[in-house]
């Protein structure tokens, strides 16, 4: 069994996979942020309290990686609504590769850090490993400097490294300021939903089944860039149906009510390519 360490446990994304690491029996070390780590009492887990995980030197996290086989690194800011142009993102960089550094000097077998499918040219529509990136905002320019550097640093060690783009999730525990909790905290009050034209095609994947391929994923032997995604397109309007018809209350989504953006790409599919036995 691998000893794994994680950051972002607590986290949207990060709790699930967390649980699934910890359901096969790995070793799980996690380091939260102090008054986060009651979340995690139900796992067996080893807690690691740290105020900012991105503010810590390269030598800490080569002591605290110094018997630790994988380094699952979810953690980074991402607050919707301001996430995508905050000054954090430079933060969260920085610590990073203070990170990777120390992974390095610990001899760390395995480094997966997360990345997104904003990194890549989104007008391509459909979206593969293979796709150039062309981030459009400061969190997919540092989500792509973190994947460049990385990717260059690790290849001169001994550390296999995987960089896992995850593509548009819903499910529990998300914040109810996106799309999905949105729909559903209007829908079941008997409020009206406001929306675009609804035509924007994403590729919508639950968080669990997110973090069961993600799972498969760090503890396979994949490297380099990989998609988490469904592979599946769906536009917006047939998804808030979807959910409007679990409450039989479509005559609630208003669509047309807020303008489309213009500069958002109309189609966002991911590309999976399957790992070679």
């Amino acid at each position: 069994m691998s000893r794994i360490l994680m950051t972002g446990a607590t986290g949207f994304v990060g709790f699930p996979v967390a649980q699934k690491l910890a359901a096969e029996g790995h070793p799980l070390t996690c380091v939260v942020r102090p008054g986060t780590e009651t979340l995690l009492a139900e796992l067996d887990t080893q807690i690691i309290l740290c105020d900012d995980v991105f503010s810590q030197s390269s030598d800490w996290w080569a002591s605290t990686l110094s018997d630790i086989d994988t380094l699952v690194h979810l953690a980074w800011y991402a607050e919707p609504g301001k996430y995508l142009t905050s000054g954090l993102n430079l933060d969260c960089l920085a610590g990073t590769l203070s990170m990777a550094k120390g992974a390095a000097a610990a001899n760390l077998r395995r480094f997966v850090g997360i990345g997104t499918c904003f990194e890549y040219d989104l007008s391509a529509g459909t979206l593969s490993v293979e796709t150039p990136l062309a981030p459009s905002t400061p969190y997919a320019a540092a989500k792509v400097a973190a994947f460049t550097m990385l990717n260059a640093w690790f290849a001169t060690t001994d550390v296999a490294f995987l960089w896992a783009r995850l593509f548009y999730l819903y499910g529990a525990r998300e914040d109810q300021r996106r799309l999905v909790p949105y729909l559903h905290a209007q829908l079941s009050s008997g409020q009206a939903a406001e929306l675009t034209s609804g035509q924007a095609v994403r590729d919508y994947l639950d968080v669990e089944e997110a973090a069961e391929i993600l799972v498969r994923d760090i503890l396979g032997n994949r490297t380099g860039p990989t998609n988490i995604c469904s592979g599946k397109g769906v536009t917006i309007r047939a998804l808030a149906e979807e959910i409007a018809d679990q409450y039989g209350r479509r005559d609630l989504l208003q669509f047309g009510a807020r303008p489309d953006n213009l500069t958002d790409p109309p189609i966002v599919v991911g590309q999976r390519t399957e790992e070679t036995p």
